[in-house]
């Protein structure tokens, strides 16, 4: 079982949460025997993760697929957490993550990830300067005291 938690203890007691629900499970049952972190196998390559959810919403429990792109998994959950803070105004402890899966290029159904499966795409640069801009007025800027005596 994944759990996506921000320490150690908030994720120990999400998966107390999900096994009571799932298996009938109490703690005073069972024992945790490790809490590992899951690196990605290949951390710098972007990838689109679809993610499947469940949450409370003000009319009632709600199902939402959402994709995201990001290079690790974790990143796509935090994308997830944020979006449902800010657009549905979701509580992080009422959203339940029931899959998370990376997902091919093909197989996206949002315009907003498919606008980045370009090969030639270009961001624009706007904060460009010319270099020799800087060093075309060396002699005016160069340090030296001030004079703080008037001569008449």
């Amino acid at each position: 079982m994944k759990i996506f938690a921000p320490n150690e203890r908030i994720a120990k007691s999400r998966f107390w949460y999900f096994l009571k629900k799932t298996k009938k499970l109490k703690k005073i049952k069972g024992e945790i025997i490790s809490v590992k972190e899951i690196f990605e196998k290949k951390p710098f390559q972007v990838k689109n993760f679809g993610v499947w959810l469940r949450y409370d919403s003000q009319s009632g429990t709600t199902n939402i697929f959402k994709e995201y792109r990001d290079v690790f998994i974790g990143g796509a959950v935090e994308q997830m957490y944020l979006e449902m803070a800010g657009r549905h105004r979701a509580n992080w402890n009422s959203i339940i993550i029931l899959r998370v899966e990376e997902i091919l290029d093909k197989d996206c159904i949002r315009s907003q990830i498919k606008q980045y499966h370009n090969s030639n795409i270009k961001f624009p640069n706007f904060y460009s300067t010319n270099k020799n801009f800087f060093f075309q007025n060396e002699n005016i800027a160069f340090a030296k005291s001030p004079i703080t005596t008037l001569n008449i």
